[in-house]
C-alpha cells in the first residue's frame, strides 16, 4: 500500500513538472498581455459551477476595481452548469473571513452574449479557456488562466475546485485566488493609471484661425 501510494504520487509530480518549468514564463505573457491591452470595460469570471470559485474572484475584483480611480469597470461570474444555486456554507464561512460576502449570492448560466461582450474572460483552468475559445468563438488573448498570475512556486496552473471538499481545501484555493487577483489588480490598474498619464500629457491644440 505505501509502496503504491508512492509511485502514484512520483507519477502525478512527474505529470506536474511541465507546469511548474512553464510557470514563471506563463506568468510573464500573461502579465504583459494584460500591461499591453487597453484597461478591461467588462470582466468576466468563469467557473465550472458558478458556486464557489468564480463567485470569490468576482467579489475580489469588485472591491478592487470599480474604484473611483479605476474608472467604470463592470465584473460578473458565471458557470458552465445550473443556475440559481447558492454557495456552499463552507464557501461562505471561508470567503467571509477573508473579507468577501457571499451569502446572497446565486449561480449564473454562461450564454453567449455574456462571452462575446466581455472584454477580458478569467477562467479556472485549460479545459476552460478551450472551451471558451471552441465554442464561443474568443481568442485566446481575450482569456486569462488566473493561475497563470501566481507570484509563488505553483504544483499546477488549475485554481482547485473545492466543492465538496473540506475547509482547508477553500481555505487554500481562496488564498491562492487572493495572491492571483492582486497580480491582475496591479496589472489592469497600472494599465488604466499609464492611460489616463498619456491622456492628461498630450498637447493642446490650438484651432486653426482664418481671417
Amino acid at each position: 500500500m505505501t509502496a503504491s501510494w508512492g509511485l502514484g504520487s512520483f507519477a502525478q509530480s512527474l505529470r506536474r513538472l511541465p507546469g511548474r518549468l512553464l510557470h514563471p514564463l506563463r506568468r510573464r505573457k500573461a502579465l504583459s498581455r494584460l500591461r499591453g491591452c487597453p484597461p478591461p470595460r467588462f470582466v468576466l469570471v468563469v467557473c465550472y459551477g458558478n458556486i464557489c470559485r468564480s463567485p470569490y474572484v468576482a467579489a475580489r475584483l469588485e472591491h478592487e476595481l470599480t474604484r473611483p480611480a479605476h474608472g467604470a469597470i463592470r465584473i460578473e461570474s458565471a458557470g458552465f452548469v445550473g443556475w440559481g444555486r447558492p454557495c456552499p456554507p463552507v464557501a461562505v464561512e471561508v470567503a467571509t473571513a477573508h473579507g468577501v460576502d457571499l451569502s446572497r449570492h446565486l449561480a449564473t448560466m454562461l450564454v453567449p452574449s455574456r462571452v462575446s461582450a466581455a472584454d477580458l474572460i478569467v477562467v479556472m483552468d485549460k479545459p476552460q479557456a478551450r472551451v471558451l475559445r471552441d465554442l464561443f468563438g474568443r481568442a485566446d488573448r481575450d482569456v486569462l488562466i488566473l493561475g497563470d498570475l501566481d507570484p509563488e512556486r505553483i504544483e499546477t496552473r488549475t485554481i482547485q475546485d473545492p466543492v465538496e471538499q473540506p475547509k482547508e481545501v477553500f481555505e487554500r484555493c481562496y488564498s491562492r485566488i487572493d495572491r492571483c487577483v492582486r497580480e491582475l489588480v496591479q496589472a489592469v490598474a497600472g494599465r488604466a493609471e499609464r492611460a489616463r498619464s498619456s491622456h492628461s500629457a498630450a498637447p493642446l491644440t490650438q484651432p486653426e484661425l482664418t481671417t
